[in-house]
C-alpha cells in the first residue's frame, strides 16, 4: 500500500493509524459503528467476548473492514493452550508447553499452519503469538501465567519451536508478532495485574530471554514483521537516575527498551505494538491518557486499547492533542505511518469461509491433540 495514501489522510485519521482497538461485542451495533467512525482505528482485536460463530465473526471484519477508508489489521491472540479465543467455535488447540513436549517440532509446525489457515478464513490477518517467554525450571515455579505458554526452557529451544510456528503460520499468509519483548519469563507476577519485576541484569537478558529474538531478527528468510513490547518492568537496565529511589517504567512506554534496545541496539526496523494499555500493570502506573502518549514517544507504532470504548476515545483524543500541540513531530510520525504502511503491504484479502475446509482443519486439530494426549496424558490443551 503507498505510504503517500497514509500521508496524505487528515491529521485526526493519521492518529487513528496508531491505534489497535477492541470492539464491545459480537456485530457491528451502534456503539461499535459510532468507535470504528470516530477513531478509524489501524487495527481491530476481536476477543471471546466478540465470537459466537464462524459466520458471524467474518461478517464482523468484513464489516469493519468495508468502513474504513485503509483497510484495518485485524488480529487475535490465538496461542492455543490458556489463550484460545476460537474455542467456542474451533477445537481446542494445544498449548505451546504440550507442542513442545511432543519433542519432533512437527507439532510446531502444524499448530501454525492450522492456526493461519482458520484465521485467514475467518478473516484475520496478524495472530498475536508465539509468545518468547524462556521458563526454566526455577521459572515454572512463577506465578506470572506464562508456564504452559512457552515453547522452551532454554534460548535455544524457544528458538527453534518459534521459527518451525512462525514458518506454518506465515506460510498461509497471517503475520505472527513475536511477544512479550524483552522477555518476562522471569518476573513473578501477572502484567494482567500489575507490573512484573524483571531481575536480570543486561548480560543475563541478553544471553537468555534476548537470545532467540536476536537470531529471528537476523534471519531475513523468516520476515519477522511485528513485535509486542511487554509492560514488564527492567530495574537493572532500565532505572531513571536523579529521583528518589529512581523511577521504573514499563518497557512499554519506556524509550529505553523501544527506542534504544530494540530499535538502535538490536536494530529491528519493523512494525512494534504495545502490550494492552489496559492492563494493571499500565493502569496501574498511570492514565491511559499518559500512557497512550508515552508509548508513542518511546517508539511504538500502535497501541493496543482492548476493551472499553471510553478508555480507547481517551487515548486517541490524549495522543491527537499531543498531535496538534507539536508533541509528536511530523518525523515521528511518518516514521510510524511507514511501518504501518509496510505491513499493511504484506497483508492479501482474507479466503473464502469455506466450511468444508474449516471443517477438516477441526479434524486435523482433533488428531494433534489425540497424538499429544497419548504421549502426554493431561498436557494437550490447557496445562
Amino acid at each position: 500500500m503507498p505510504f503517500d495514501k497514509f500521508y496524505s489522510l487528515p491529521l485526526e485519521q493519521q492518529i487513528g493509524q496508531f491505534f489497535f482497538v477492541g470492539l464491545p461485542g459480537t456485530e457491528l451495533d451502534q456503539e461499535a459503528r459510532a468507535l470504528i467512525e470516530e477513531i478509524k482505528p489501524g487495527g481491530i482485536i476481536l476477543f471471546g467476548r466478540n465470537i459466537e460463530t464462524a459466520e458471524q465473526v467474518r461478517r464482523l471484519l468484513d464489516g469493519a473492514r468495508a468502513m474504513l477508508p485503509i483497510a484495518p489489521l485485524c488480529g487475535i491472540d490465538q496461542e492455543g493452550g490458556l489463550v484460545d479465543r476460537l474455542r467456542e467455535i474451533f477445537p481446542a488447540m494445544p498449548s505451546a508447553r504440550a507442542i513442545r513436549q511432543h519433542g519432533d517440532l512437527s507439532g510446531a509446525r502444524s499448530l501454525g499452519r492450522i492456526t493461519g489457515q482458520v484465521l485467514r478464513m475467518l478473516g484475520f490477518d496478524i495472530n498475536f503469538a508465539p509468545v518468547m517467554s524462556i521458563i526454566t525450571q526455577e521459572r515454572s515455579q512463577l506465578t506470572n501465567g506464562l508456564y504452559s505458554r512457552s515453547f522452551g526452557r532454554s534460548p535455544g529451544e524457544v528458538l527453534g519451536y518459534t521459527t518451525v510456528y512462525m514458518r506454518g503460520l506465515q506460510a498461509t499468509g497471517c503475520l505472527g508478532c513475536l511477544k512479550h519483548f524483552p522477555g518476562i519469563g522471569a518476573g513473578a507476577v501477572d502484567s494482567h495485574i500489575e507490573m512484573p519485576m524483571v531481575p536480570l541484569s543486561r548480560d543475563d537478558l541478553l544471553s537468555q530471554d534476548l537470545a532467540p529474538y536476536i537470531e529471528l531478527f537476523q534471519r531475513a528468510d523468516d520476515r519477522v514483521r511485528v513485535v509486542m513490547v511487554s509492560h514488564g518492568g527492567f530495574p537493572n537496565i532500565d532505572i531513571k537516575k536523579g529521583t528518589t529511589g529512581g523511577l521504573l517504567e514499563p518497557a512499554s512506554i519506556s524509550p529505553t527498551i523501544v527506542s534504544n534496545l530494540l530499535r538502535q541496539e538490536l536494530g529491528y526496523k519493523h512494525l512494534v505494538v504495545t502490550d494492552d494499555l489496559e492492563m494493571g500493570a499500565i493502569a496501574k502506573h498511570c492514565e491511559i491518557e499518559d500512557a497512550a502518549v508515552r508509548a508513542f514517544l518511546a517508539g511504538e507504532d500502535m497501541l493496543l486499547i482492548c476493551a472499553t470504548p471510553a478508555t480507547i476515545r481517551r487515548g486517541y483524543h490524549a495522543l491527537l492533542e499531543a498531535a496538534r500541540a507539536g508533541a509528536l513531530s511530523q518525523r515521528r510520525i511518518q516514521a510510524s505511518l511507514k511501518r504501518i504502511a509496510a505491513t499493511k503491504a504484506l497483508v492479501k484479502p482474507p479466503t473464502p469461509l469455506d466450511m468444508d475446509k474449516y471443517n477438516r482443519l477441526s479434524n486435523e486439530i482433533r488428531e494433534l491433540n489425540e497424538t499429544l494426549e497419548y504421549r502426554y496424558p493431561g498436557e494437550s490443551n490447557v496445562q
